[in-house]
C-alpha cells in the first residue's frame, strides 16, 4: 500500500519545490477520464510549444496548469465536458542526473475550458484548458520508497512561489536559446564590442535580485554579475529588470 504523509510542516518549502517542477518538467504524462488518446487532434506543433518545448503547450498559472490546443481536440473538448484528469511530471530542475531530476509530481483534478487566444505566429484560434487541482502530491519514485508528500492547495498556488526555482531556469534557459540575437546586442553596446565579434551569451545562475551574464568574443571568454536595484516579486517585475539591467548593467 502507498503511504501519504500529511503533515503540515514545512510546507512551503516543499510546495516551492512542487511548483519548481510543474513550472520546469522533463516529462510530461495527461490521462483524462473517458479518452483513450487525449493527444488525439494535436499534431506535433500542438503537442509541443515552441516556448522550451513544454508537452500540450502547458504553462503554470499560479499552480494551475494551463494547456493550449485546437478547438476541436480531445482535450479542448474533455474539457468543455470538465472531465476528470491526473498530470505526472517527472522533474526538470537542476544539472541532468542530479538529485533534484529524482522527483515526480502528481495533479489531480477536473479539467476546465477557460477561453481561446489566437496564435501569434499565424491565424490559428486555440483552445486554453485549465486543469483545476483537487490534490497534489510529490514523490521520488527512482528511491524505491511508497512515500507520497502531499502538498496544501493553499500553499501550493501561492502567489509566493510565482518565483519559483524552475520558473527561473526555464526563464534563462528559453531568453539563451530563444533570445540570443537580442542578448548578443545587448552585450556588444554595453561593453564596446561589435555584434559580429560575440560568439554567445548566456544567463546562468537567475534569481529574483540577480542574473550572471557569460559571453564569448574573439578575445575570449568573459562573465559579469549583475545585480537588480531590488528583487523581482513577480514575473513581469523580473522581466522588466533583466531588459533594464541587460542595457544598462554591463557597463
Amino acid at each position: 500500500m502507498r503511504m501519504t504523509h500529511r503533515g503540515r510542516t514545512d510546507t512551503a518549502p516543499l510546495a516551492a519545490a512542487a511548483r519548481s517542477i510543474l513550472a520546469c518538467p522533463d516529462e510530461v504524462q495527461l490521462v483524462v477520464d473517458g479518452v483513450d488518446d487525449i493527444m488525439a487532434g494535436l499534431d506535433p506543433a500542438g503537442r509541443q510549444s515552441t516556448d522550451d518545448a513544454a508537452p500540450l503547450g502547458m504553462v503554470d498559472v499560479d499552480g494551475h496548469p494551463v494547456f493550449s490546443c485546437p478547438p476541436d481536440s480531445a482535450l479542448a473538448l474533455a474539457a468543455v465536458e470538465r472531465r476528470g484528469a491526473l498530470l505526472t511530471l517527472t522533474s526538470g530542475v537542476g544539472a541532468p542526473g542530479s538529485r533534484e531530476r529524482d522527483a515526480q509530481l502528481t495533479i489531480a483534478g477536473r479539467l476546465e475550458a477557460t477561453g481561446t487566444e489566437q496564435c501569434e505566429c499565424c491565424d490559428d484560434v486555440r483552445a486554453t484548458v485549465t486543469l483545476q487541482p483537487s490534490y497534489v502530491m510529490v514523490a521520488r519514485p527512482s528511491q524505491g520508497s511508497d512515500l507520497q508528500l502531499r502538498v496544501p492547495l493553499g500553499e501550493f498556488c501561492s502567489p509566493a512561489h510565482q518565483l519559483n526555482r524552475g520558473f527561473l531556469q526555464r526563464s534563462a534557459e528559453h531568453a539563451n536559446r530563444c533570445h540570443q540575437d537580442e542578448l548578443r546586442r545587448a552585450v556588444a553596446t554595453t561593453s564596446g564590442t561589435r555584434v559580429s565579434e560575440i560568439v554567445g551569451v548566456q544567463l546562468a545562475d537567475l534569481r529574483p535580485e540577480r542574473v550572471d551574464v557569460r559571453w564569448v568574443d574573439l578575445s575570449g571568454a568573459h562573465s559579469r554579475e549583475l545585480v537588480f536595484p531590488r528583487a523581482a516579486t513577480t514575473s513581469r517585475e523580473l522581466g522588466e529588470l533583466l531588459r533594464s539591467e541587460l542595457h544598462a548593467g554591463l557597463c
